[in-house]
């Protein structure tokens, strides 16, 4: 069989391309952010400037400064527009007309996630502003600052990214509007939008545009959306509009095609040669998948869950078909994912000169995010764990990317030397997940053909290489720096990877532990689990005896913390009893409760929205899902999991009796709440909270957010 690539090759390197003129400029202290720090830099304009909802923070892990140095490394002047007031055009134009482009993005978090809470209330602080204050961007950011670059100086070409433009790259379910919305492409009136890494698309059309080529005509980069009136001449396109229906289907045109459910027939052309089982009318790179339109899906929801199961299979960069779908009279063009870049690229991207500081403008006020942030490295990004209710794997991608251990240990030894206030403990050495360093199918042709959503569920993989010993000696290495007292690992360990190499648990447990260690199992029953695309708890248990194993030869007392899911679609009241159970079991009374949140484009949001499962093909009459969409029995799921609260007692009493489980209710070990609610004021009572004053609703009304739940998006990331 002839040989496949694992990903397409990219036109350039990130490092390959020609220095713009202004080189000559030479590199700046911070990205200029005022018309007098452009002066200073000997500047009469800039020739990009990027508007983003989040403060302006010189370090790699926010993407404004990541993508604006890697632009002034190619030679461009960029600028930075950082939450600028949006209620007019006039702070738009505070760096004058950019020559090239606006580069529109909301920041590191999805605008309505970052200032509403799961159950739609607005929260009070903001972590990516100034003093933690909110109010600081408006809701559906990256729409309302495209227009408004558009009023400030029209004619000059818009590009949407970040995550925000990412997760709503097509039309898409909008919880906080319980409606779908059209792509925010076009709700944006941008000219381009690029999703997910966007090193590789941002360069390209910087020098694209630098050469002089009309944005317009700028439709063959990877990762990026545009807008269409119809399919171009030479190109096939496969109709996916209709949800299966019984009788013949075209074995070869079926884009559902996955191996795990073809066919003995399918199986045997797809292990022909590659001539015979790859005709030139089915070549990918000129083949395109038609999604029902925004019109059908606003109106059927199994339609919408069909667009979200073929959207999510066209995700490996290795063999995705672009995707095209009608809003109105025009449509919304997809080409598939960038390719991931090579550990050289991720190399050189991380090693720009970065401040890693916020900018001075701020003076003494903090900014949260970058708190939590600043002691600790990005060693990869990418998630091949596919859980439903994450979008990493749509916006970073499947296939993991991961620095050299000589870069990251460099990184180490600034943040020891440059950042102000270290005190010799690296928060974390991590990324979407700490323990995914270097791993990697074991065969780059399965890899390039393969079209599961994880490679770790049902089962890890037999083609997945586990081997931790890479990520075992990065860490061994970066807490034998001198002037390094420790190295914590702040992000979410997959539990289930981490069992198969004991040497990496040995190594995790006895030197990077501060006490407790955060882990998400996210729920203990099959039928959840099964929803999320994560293991049995059976798995949590491994792990948790090699931890104590581990903890002990170490002489330590640790504990594991683990993080549930309430209200997960396919999660039933019966699951979350038995939840409740095992964590008295346990022992375990979670302070924080994470609820379900439908964030954009994620499978279990389309299962929430549709009530049918993606992960399987789509019927009218199969393939139902159980939703938790009511407040009661969302907040009756949210009681069970802090069943030790005495204000969720009468609640529980009333839900444990209607489901024929009184028995539970009594004063013994065996029960899971009491008979007799406590008195107030008696010891052990906590009064419910009270309705919110005045002034405290008139501050929401400004704009001032309320409680916040905690969402790994952009922040530090707890997904496991």
């Amino acid at each position: 069989m002839s040989a496949i690539p694992a990903i397409p090759a990219p036109r350039q390197r990130l490092f390959s391309y020609a220095k713009y003129w202004a080189e000559c400029y030479g590199k700046a202290e911070f990205l200029p952010t005022s018309r007098a720090q452009m002066d200073a830099l000997g500047w009469d304009s800039c020739d990009v400037i990027i508007v983003t909802g989040d403060a302006y923070v010189d370090h790699p892990s926010f993407g404004m400064a990541l993508i604006g140095r890697l632009l002034e490394d190619q030679g461009f002047r960029v600028g930075i527009i950082a939450q600028p007031d949006w209620q007019s055009a006039e702070p738009f134009k505070a760096l004058g007309a950019p020559n090239l482009f606006f580069g529109v993005a909301a920041g590191n978090m999805d605008s309505m996630i970052n200032r509403y809470t799961a159950d739609r209330k607005m929260r009070s602080d903001d972590a990516y502003t100034p003093g933690g204050e909110g109010g600081s961007r408006p809701d559906r950011c990256s729409i309302v600052y495209s227009q408004r670059c558009r009023e400030a100086f029209p004619g000059v070409p818009v590009v949407l990214g970040g995550i925000e433009a990412s997760l709503r790259r097509i039309a898409h379910y909008d919880y906080w509007q319980d409606s779908i919305r059209h792509s925010i492409l076009l709700d944006a009136a941008a000219d381009l939008l690029v999703y997910g890494n966007a090193e590789r698309a941002v360069v390209e059309i910087a020098h694209r545009l630098a050469r002089g080529d009309r944005l317009e005509r700028i439709t063959d980069i990877r990762g990026t959306a545009f807008i269409r009136k119809d399919t171009p001449p030479r190109w096939m396109e496969i109709d996916s509009s209709r949800v299966d229906r019984p009788g013949r289907v075209d074995k070869v045109v079926n884009p559902y095609v996955n191996v795990r459910e073809m066919s003995g027939e399918e199986k045997q052309r797809r292990d022909a040669p590659l001539a015979e089982s790859r005709p030139a009318r089915l070549n990918r790179s000129r083949t395109v998948i038609r999604l029902p339109s925004f019109e059908k899906i606003k109106n059927d929801k199994v339609l919408y869950s069909h667009a979200s199961r073929v959207l999510h299979l066209e995700t490996n960069p290795g063999n995705a078909r672009a995707l095209v779908q009608k809003h109105g009279d025009v449509d919304v063009w997809l080409n598939p994912p960038p390719v991931p870049l090579s550990t050289e690229e991720m190399d050189y991207v991380y090693g720009l000169p970065f401040a890693r500081v916020p900018h001075p403008d701020y003076g003494d006020a903090k900014v949260p995010a970058w708190e939590m942030i600043r002691f600790s490295v990005n060693i990869m990004r990418g998630c091949f764990g596919g859980c439903t209710f994450c979008s990493i794997t749509e916006h970073e991608g499947r296939i993991i990317q991961s620095r050299s251990a000589e870069s990251i240990l460099n990184e180490v030894e600034q943040i020891r030397d440059r950042v102000p206030g270290f005190t010799g403990v690296i928060s974390d050495l991590g990324g979407p997940t700490a323990n995914m360093y270097r791993l990697a199918c074991k065969s780059r042709t399965i890899e390039a053909a393969c079209r599961r959503p994880s490679c770790v569920h049902p089962g890890i993989c037999k083609n997945l290489n586990t081997d931790h010993s890479a990520l075992t000696q990065l860490y061994k290495d970066a807490r034998s720096i001198p002037g390094i007292k420790k190295v914590l690992i702040g992000s979410g360990v997959r539990y289930d990877l981490a069992v198969e190499d004991p040497e990496y648990v040995r190594e995790l447990v006895s030197h990077h532990v501060g006490g407790y260690l955060k882990i998400a199992p996210e729920h203990t029953e099959d039928g959840p689990l099964s929803k999320m695309l994560k293991p049995g708890i059976g798995t949590y248990d491994r792990f948790k005896d090699m931890f104590d194993k581990f903890s002990a030869e170490a002489g330590k007392e640790q504990y594991l913390i683990p993080y549930f899911i309430a209200a997960h679609p396919g999660t039933s009241d019966e699951d979350m009893l038995n939840l409740a159970l095992w964590l008295k079991q346990n022992g375990f009374r979670a302070d924080q409760v994470q609820a379900f949140y439908p964030s954009p484009m994620a499978t279990a949001t389309a299962m929430y929205h549709s009530g049918k499962n993606p992960l399987h093909r789509v019927g009218y009459k199969t393939g139902s899902v159980d939703t938790v969409k009511t407040p009661a029995q969302r907040r009756l799921h949210k009681a069970f999991l802090r069943y030790h609260d005495p204000v969720n007692w009468p609640l529980l009493r009333d839900a444990l009796e209607r489901m024929g489980r009184a028995d539970l209710i009594g004063d013994d070990e065996t029960h899971l709440i009491p008979a007799q609610q406590p008195d107030e004021g008696s010891r052990g009572y906590k009064a419910p909270r009270r309705k919110n004053s005045s002034a405290a609703h008139n501050r929401r009304k400004k704009g001032k957010r309320g409680d916040m739940l905690t969402q790994h998006t952009g922040l530090p990331p707890r997904k496991a």
